[in-house]
């Protein structure tokens, strides 16, 4: 059996544009993967509504992945494959950062997977370096977002690089999925199934 660990934020978890309530299960991307590529895939969900790539959020602790990633690796090992899908949150009017500052942040989360000894035999996982769909048009987070749609337009290309800098995989999720038109940000059904469909066809390329 194949484990692969989906490291994210709201869109991992399943958050439900408008509502805040939860898709189900298997219509989360990562159900809708797992149940494509069968019982030989086991996947484990750690989505978190507002997470972070490596940056502390005053109104929301414990958002930032980096402290936590590292023992999730450790709780969850061995791992076959760690699948990162981070940057919305990153992009936050409160935060400053360029769509490169971004990606130095995913690269430290990338790097600490890479160094670990969390996949099968105590040596290093694979890893899937996701670019989130692309912020489209802000509904009630303007201002908390203010300025996140050009940021968030540069980060495939960037995280590109981090990718093949680390010999990982890539994957841009806005290539298959946008954001839902009630809020910008999340996915709503469609969306996820879109998403889980390809990373089905991306994950199995991948562990064969």
């Amino acid at each position: 059996m194949k484990t692969i660990l989906c490291f994210g934020d709201s869109n991992t978890w399943g958050y439900i544009p408008g509502t805040g309530q939860r898709h189900p299960l298997k219509k989360r991307w990562p159900g809708v993967a797992g149940n494509i590529l069968g019982t030989d895939f086991h996947f484990i969900e750690e989505g978190l509504n507002g997470r972070t790539t490596v940056m502390e959020d005053p109104t929301r602790p414990g958002r930032n992945g980096l402290p936590y990633f590292g023992p999730c690796l450790t709780s969850h090992a061995p791992l076959d494959l760690v699948v990162l899908m981070l940057g919305t949150n990153d992009c936050k009017h409160r935060f400053n950062l360029s769509a490169f500052d971004i990606s130095e942040g995913m690269a430290m989360l990338v790097g600490l997977a890479k160094a670990s000894s969390s996949g099968p035999g105590g040596k290093p996982p694979l890893v899937l370096v996701v670019s989130p769909a692309t912020i489209g048009l802000l509904s009630d987070k303007v201002d908390l977002f203010a300025g996140a749609e050009e940021k968030a337009q540069g980060l495939a290309r960037h995280f590109a690089a981090v990718a093949q800098a680390h010999a990982c995989g890539f994957f841009d999720a806005s290539k298959v999925c946008q954001t839902s038109p009630v809020d910008g940000i999340h996915l709503d059904e469609a969306g996820q199934q879109a998403l889980g469909r390809a990373l089905a066809e991306k994950i199995r390329a991948m562990l064969g």
